[in-house]
């Protein structure tokens, strides 16, 4: 079977035009923000899809070109996660489907939870960069933060040096995971800046301890320098609390409390 070239109107320009002109509307759309989250991991992608839902202008940023952080591979590469049933409604809500497991826990297919959270941060309003890498944070004359420097994550893969953009945000959240390189480059880079944490560097997070990784995260999740919160793994690694495998539930609590910070920090900020 072959296409009757004489009815197809399509061409290179149109495809480019396209490409070019969509990207960059919708970009420009997101220079200006309540919210930049950093790292489109599930806890970045649960505080985004919730402050989306309350009316805010919301973009993540990650520098890989997939979406999900960590969730993909499940545990040790058998994609299936464990959750508890305290978080389990913020994944019935954007339709992941549960199995009932032992100890008040469910299972979900990772896969699955990582496609249909990021669907849900869509539909919900949220603008996903994927391939962008947030090189730097932006603070104001107080030394707030007040938004993120980016830059295509092939940049920096290529080991070129090209001057990054600027992007304004009443909040940033650090969802980067592990290395929590957000609040890493704060205490780098900001004259005198130090954590809200009993460090005064960042830590990394422990060996494993489930019970009480899970119980600690919602705790550290929290505004540990003004304008910037830590969620997810990022939130572990402020306090060197331990780590916790492939279970999601308190990722998922973690980025519900991080959205109830934002949101108060955007409403002191107007």
């Amino acid at each position: 079977m072959s296409l009757d070239k004489d009815r197809l109107t399509l061409d290179e320009l149109t495809i480019t035009r396209g490409i070019v002109r969509t990207f960059m509307e919708d970009f420009l759309d997101s220079i200006d923000l309540d919210v930049a989250v950093v790292g489109a991991g599930p806890s970045g992608l649960t505080a985004a899809r919730l402050l989306a839902d309350e009316g805010m202008t919301v973009a993540v940023f990650e520098r890989h070109l997939h979406i999900g952080g960590g969730i993909w591979g499940g545990g040790m590469l058998f994609p299936r996660i464990v959750v508890e049933e305290e978080a389990a409604a913020l994944m019935s809500d954007v339709g992941i489907r549960l199995r009932e497991w032992e100890d008040r826990t469910v299972i979900a297919d990772a896969v699955e939870a990582a496609t249909k959270m990021t669907a849900a941060a869509i539909d919900a309003g949220v603008r996903i960069f994927v391939g962008i890498e947030v090189e730097d944070v932006v603070v104001d004359d107080d030394n707030r933060v007040c938004g993120v420097v980016i830059n295509w994550g092939a940049v920096p893969a290529a080991g070129l040096h090209v001057d990054p953009l600027g992007v304004r945000a009443k909040a940033v959240i650090d969802g980067t995971g592990h290395p929590c390189e957000i609040a890493r480059v704060v205490l780098q880079k900001v004259p005198d800046a130090s954590l809200d944490s009993d460090f005064d560097y960042v830590p990394g997070e422990g060996s494993m301890n489930v019970r009480a990784a899970e119980a600690l995260l919602v705790p550290n999740t929290r505004e540990v320098y003004p304008g910037l919160i830590v969620t997810g793994m990022a939130a572990s690694a402020t306090n060197k609390s331990y780590r916790m495998g492939a279970i999601f539930g308190g990722m998922l609590l973690s980025g519900q409390r991080a959205a109830e910070l934002v949101a108060e920090i955007v409403a002191e900020r107007g």
